[in-house]
């Protein structure tokens, strides 16, 4: 889980600080690995060998749409919903994350690594990480 606590200048003019909560579940990156149009693995590779810099953006940004949650007050529950994606989207939080993200490197792979399952990532780092299968 990542959480950003973002200061920014609402649409009144008031500076706020908020935390905003991004993570992703394993049941929830398999789906997205395995769904679409030949899964999420073989969409990047396309977009990278076609060098499409708008896709890649693009696939960066339904990271951050399928990533953004609301954890429940007791850390039992992260809360996903259209409803929730909406309310961040519209707020300025929303537009100076997603610029810091696609202006620092450093930071997009820091948030990439950060929401996915901390189990995986450690695999990930190791060499380990485990292959997704599907049935045949």
């Amino acid at each position: 889980m990542v959480s950003k606590t973002i200061t920014y200048e609402d649409f009144n003019g008031v500076e706020r600080t908020e935390t905003f909560y991004f993570n992703m579940t394993k049941a929830e990156l398999a789906q997205w690995m395995t769904g679409g149009d030949g899964g999420m693995m073989e969409r990047i590779q396309a977009i990278m060998d076609a060098k499409d810099e708008a896709k890649m953006r693009e696939m960066f940004c339904e990271l951050i749409d399928r990533s953004y949650g609301v954890k429940s007050a007791d850390g039992r529950r992260f809360e996903k919903n259209e409803a929730l994606l909406a309310d961040f989207k519209a707020t300025q939080a929303y537009s100076d994350l997603y610029m810091e993200l696609m202006t620092d490197t450093e930071k997009s792979v820091e948030f990439v690594n950060g929401i996915m399952p901390s189990d995986l990532r450690k695999a990930a780092q190791n060499g380990n990480a485990p292959v997704m299968m599907s049935a045949t």
